[in-house]
């Protein structure tokens, strides 16, 4: 377990703002934004436990951060395809043109 909670720590640390949402002692969700705090945010990612989504905490804690963010001309993130009407029902839309890239080790 040191390894991950490490791992994670080191994750936050390069993060702009994070917003987490807990459950007693429990994490049950989190999502990260990286941003110039200017022009451009990035959320990168947003993990809700399985045993808690469908029930507003992904909702809640997106408006935290689009309200955070709401100076930033610019708002992004890649999302699976599973969750695109969640994000559209957010405001978020695909930009004709526009394809995402990546280099990673994940993918």
């Amino acid at each position: 377990m040191a390894s991950i909670q490490t791992s994670f720590y080191k994750q936050s640390e390069g993060s702009h703002s994070i917003v987490t949402a807990w459950e007693g002692g429990k994490l049950v969700g989190l999502i990260n934004a990286l941003s110039d705090g200017v022009l451009t945010v990035y959320f990168h990612y947003m993990l809700i436990n399985p045993s808690y989504q469908s029930i507003g905490i992904g909702k809640e804690m997106m408006n935290i951060m689009l309200d955070r963010y709401k100076g930033c001309k610019t708002k992004v993130l890649i999302s699976y395809p599973y969750a695109v009407d969640f994000y559209n029902k957010l405001g978020f839309n695909t930009e004709d043109g526009a394809t995402p890239m990546f280099i990673s080790e994940l993918i």
